[in-house]
């Protein structure tokens, strides 16, 4: 019942966001309203208010959050060998790296919120605080590196580096630990009203990613999307699993590590591989791919 309960309000919120927007209910202007609001605000918002009002009494557990990095960088090295194999061109390098790592984070607290409550959600916000950055510095590396643009090392360092310091989720995770640290725990006031707006947070995420979900691109990138969806759902929760048991990570952090590591490839690839002249459609597919199959990869996270 585990993963009923898990992702069934998550997969009925997806396709609902999709239904809404095949019925014109919503378009592609909401979606891009709303994801902005997400994006900048309520999501950020929600992250610290859960991360805020946790208690790290014991301080933060640097195994779990060093077991929790070092799949990324297997996966990164992983990809850029699986990218050789299969003679990935340079137009779509940047698109299927992201699809081997990046991750969802709107669906990832759903679940982890779902399966695992409060303190799971502590852990996972840990992980991205430290793992959005990592994935950035990647993809920006990547898509610069492919791009056929010359630009200077300084050029690039600089363009990674704002895109990590300007990232929302980030600073909404860093400012979390920062005032658990330093408070542990919010006025009532203050609680309620936190609340409130995290509310918004999970289920106009899902619904805007659920109206995002296109199939464009799917029919000439099917085997590459494959790819990149079986590298990121399957072999990086592998790797992972490695680490956490090299870490001697168990209980609530190894199974929270595993539903982050099992997530699906997020939205953000289309973004990114857009501004940096990637091919977008390798993303919209990858993006499509991996988040039905993610339904494979966290039932099994979930019923381990």
């Amino acid at each position: 019942m585990i993963v009923l309960n898990s992702l069934f309000p998550i997969f009925v919120l997806l396709l609902f966001g999709r239904f809404l927007k095949s019925r014109g209910l919503t378009n592609s202007e909401f979606l891009k309203t709303s994801d902005r609001l997400i994006y900048y605000v309520f999501f950020p918002v929600m992250l610290f208010w859960k991360i805020g009002g946790s208690s790290f009494a014991g301080g933060i557990d640097w195994l779990f959050v060093m077991a929790g990095i070092a799949p990324f960088f297997a996966m990164f090295l992983f990809s850029a060998f699986t990218m050789y194999l299969c003679k990935v061109s340079s137009y779509q390098a940047g698109s299927f790296s992201q699809s081997c790592y990046r991750f969802n984070t709107y669906i990832g607290v759903a679940v982890v919120l779902n399966s695992m409550g409060n303190e799971g959600v502590r852990y996972l916000g840990l992980l991205i605080g430290f793992v959005i950055p990592l994935v950035n510095l990647f993809a920006v590396f990547t898509l610069i590196w492919f791009s056929g643009e010359k630009l200077k090392i300084e050029q690039r360092f600089v363009i990674t580096l704002r895109t990590v310091v300007s990232n929302p989720m980030i600073i909404g995770c860093v400012a979390g630990v920062v005032y658990s640290q330093t408070f542990g725990y919010f006025p009532t006031f203050i609680d309620n009203s936190l609340a409130l707006i995290s509310m918004v947070a999970l289920p106009l995420a899902l619904v805007s990613v659920g109206g995002g979900l296109t199939f464009s691109g799917l029919r000439g990138h099917f085997k590459l999307s494959l790819v990149g969806a079986i590298l990121k759902l399957f072999v990086l929760p592998v790797f992972g699993y490695g680490f956490f048991c090299l870490f001697g990570v168990t209980g609530v952090p190894l199974k929270v590590g595993l539903i982050f590591l099992a997530l699906p490839a997020s939205t953000a690839i289309y973004v990114l591989s857009s501004q940096l002249h990637s091919d977008t459609e390798l993303a919209s597919a990858s993006i499509f791919l991996s988040t039905i199959l993610s339904f494979i990869s966290l039932s099994v996270v979930l019923l381990l």
